[in-house]
């Protein structure tokens, strides 16, 4: 029986130990693992703590909601009369025991419930605003990861063919067919490529801390991407791109939720004018005589408030057409943001177009026809460094243009409120 429990808490203890090894072994798995564009909106979205933030905001607001619905307490009274000495409340002449309820007049409620709404929609809004921005920023600097990873790779490479330019320039001048100065040249195109290694390298981990940051990570965590600039043309019509941003933007529909809350802050008003009132009803007992039943009504009378009701009413009208006024201002600047990153998309797809899929060949083989012409003594090796940073910017520039058109549809996604693929 005692070998049994053993071998049982041996398999207990063994089954426990492996599960911890192997959650523990797939987290560093899922940490090492490259992340998609899709994966970093999820994580930032799920533990950013600016969204986070907002979101508590959102059930705050919702809880006050639940608060304007809410009725009041009632109170319990008890009123004991004509007692013979202080504190003989058993002995008293005259009693009233009974209950009594602040009353809304009718509508009051409804009314601040429905303001209490829209206020918890405007804060809901607040974290759809908050949630835009920060899927364009991880978008932003996904794809700038991505184009500062490319940029390292052609500085990289750019390195490899000073040094073989180097060497080769070290061969000539020890056989008597270059100067002394074309070594030096040839090592300053070196230690210059080095140092731009280095200036890439800083701008990558850069990004990458800023990357880390969106998702709500320790800034120095181990971050790798698995993606690619896209470079597929879009059929954007910028009629329908306008009409998608006023439909969609959380900001206008704030501010629509903002103008129906003041016309129900208005009604509110109104309503000042009709009092509440206080119902109680209590048991009337008298000494020597039968019990009774007594209802009581109270309720202010408006007479010198009508100013102050004024004033509210007031107050709600200018902050109407206040908030008409930026509506059409936000409308105008929407539609403006909406054109100006259309024409960036436009702008950078021409620049794509530029670059045809034999252009970075055509660098390659001029620079490789070069330096055989180099090495032949045809060419000196100023002609070469330039065909050399030919290559290298024509690589370089066509990855910056895939870079501006990715960058002008996330601004196109964010001026329109929603992702293209959604359209």
């Amino acid at each position: 029986m005692i070998r049994l429990k053993l071998r049982i808490c041996l398999i207990i203890i063994s089954t426990l130990f492996w599960g911890l090894y192997s959650f523990t072994n797939n987290t560093i798995m899922a940490q090492d693992s490259p992340l998609t564009l899709e994966q970093c909106i999820s994580i930032a979205l799920n533990d950013n703590p600016i969204i986070k933030s907002s979101q508590d905001q959102f059930q705050a607001a919702l809880a006050r909601v639940n608060q304007a619905k809410a009725f009041s307490q009632p109170s319990l009274s008890l009123d004991a009369d004509l007692q013979p000495e202080p504190l003989a409340i058993g002995r008293s002449g005259e009693s009233y025991i009974g209950v009594s309820k602040s009353v809304l007049f009718p509508g009051k409620r409804k009314v601040n419930a429905a303001i209490a709404t829209k206020a918890s929609n405007e804060v809901l809004m607040d974290c759809e605003i908050l949630k835009l921005n920060l899927i364009y920023q991880v978008k932003m600097a996904f794809y700038r990861l991505i184009l500062n990873q490319e940029h390292l790779k052609f500085v990289r490479q750019n390195k490899d063919l000073a040094q073989d330019f180097l060497k080769k320039t070290k061969v000539k001048f020890e056989a008597g067919d270059a100067a002394q100065v074309e070594v030096l040249r040839a090592q300053v195109e070196v230690a210059k490529a080095a140092s731009e290694i280095e200036t890439t390298s800083n701008e990558l981990i850069a990004t990458k801390t800023g990357l880390n940051f969106l998702l709500g990570r320790d800034r120095n965590s181990t971050i790798k991407i698995i993606g690619k600039l896209n470079n597929t043309p879009l059929l954007l019509d910028l009629k329908n791109l306008k009409n998608q941003a006023f439909l969609n933007r959380p900001e206008i529909n704030k501010i629509k939720l903002s103008l129906k809350k003041e016309l129900l802050v208005k009604k509110q008003a109104g309503f000042s004018y009709l009092p509440d009132f206080d119902l109680g009803f209590s048991r009337h007992t008298i000494v020597g005589e039968s019990k009774t039943w007594d209802m009581t009504v109270a309720m202010p009378i408006p007479l010198f408030f009508s100013q102050t009701v004024k004033g509210e009413i007031a107050e709600s009208k200018a902050n109407y057409n206040s908030l008409e006024s930026e509506l059409k201002n936000l409308q105008n600047f929407i539609s403006l943001e909406v054109e100006n990153a259309y024409r960036n998309a436009l702008t950078a797809q021409n620049m794509i177009n530029l670059f045809d899929k034999d252009m970075i060949q055509q660098s390659k083989q001029v620079y490789q026809m070069l330096l055989f012409s180099y090495q032949g003594g045809e060419i000196s090796g100023i002609d070469l460094i330039e065909a050399r940073k030919t290559l290298i910017d024509t690589e370089k520039s066509y990855g910056d243009a895939l870079f501006n058109y990715n960058a002008a549809l996330v601004s196109i996604e964010k001026s329109i409120g929603q992702s293209l693929e959604n359209k």
